[in-house]
Parts: C-alpha cells; sequence; structure tokens
C-alpha cells in the first residue's frame, strides 16, 4: 500500500482549512485516511504558531514507514526541520505566456518601423525648401 502524507481539505466555501493526513495514495482528496497528523489554516497569518500545526512524532514514524509528503507538506516538514531541504527550480515561472510575448514581438516590429521612416522624411523637407 503506497502512503502519503498530505492536505484533507475542509472548513466551507472561501474558507479553506485542511488536515494534515497519512492516507493511501489511491483514496480521494477528501477521503479516507488513517490518521490526522496536524491542521493547516491558511486564512491565518504567515508567523502565528497556530497557522501549521504538526505532530512531529507521528509524522517521523509514517516517513519512517515509507509514506511520500507531497509538496506542499514536505515544505512545512522542511520549515519544521523534518526534512531536509530540496532545491526547487522553475526557470519557466519568470518567463511571459504566449500572449505576452506575441504583444512585445507586434511592439518590437512597430518601434523597428517607425524609426525607418524617420530618416527619410527629415531629407524631404530639406529638398522641398531647395527647390523653392
Amino acid at each position: 500500500m503506497a502512503m502519503k502524507i498530505r492536505l484533507a481539505r475542509g472548513g466551507s466555501k472561501k474558507r479553506p482549512f485542511y488536515r494534515v493526513v497519512a492516507a493511501d495514495s489511491r483514496m480521494p482528496r477528501d477521503g479516507r485516511f488513517i490518521e490526522k497528523l496536524g491542521t493547516y489554516n491558511p486564512l491565518l497569518p504567515k508567523d502565528s504558531e497556530e497557522r501549521v500545526k504538526l505532530n512531529m512524532e507521528r509524522i517521523q514514524y509514517w516517513l519512517d514507514q515509507g509514506a511520500q509528503p507531497t509538496d506542499r507538506v514536505s515544505r512545512f516538514l522542511e520549515a519544521a526541520g523534518a526534512l531536509d531541504k530540496k532545491e526547487r527550480n522553475n526557470p519557466q515561472k519568470a518567463q511571459p505566456g504566449k500572449k505576452a510575448q506575441e504583444r512585445a514581438e507586434e511592439k518590437a516590429a512597430k518601434a523597428a518601423e517607425a524609426s525607418e521612416p524617420e530618416a527619410p522624411v527629415e531629407e524631404a523637407p530639406a529638398e522641398e525648401a531647395a527647390a523653392e
């Protein structure tokens, strides 16, 4: 049985509250779980001690049994010092989306076109002045 340490959502609409649970990975997110290991309340301020509560003894037991924490739970455990920090890298996060890239290319093309005709426009009045 593949075990996960993950979040199970509770609370009402627009008012989330999560339980940190040990569950079989085949069970649904809010479905059957084996043990409640803590809570997470994202509505509280980040510096609040009540925001994340974890039973570290039981979490360590499940980790020793081979349970895999999800990404969010592993971040909680890293902050608590139970896990080593992982190197995370998402180089695509800083890149703009397709539409923004297309708009930037169009803007650059318009700027290039606008700069080219300016040079002949300056020469044209000089020719007109010489003709008069």
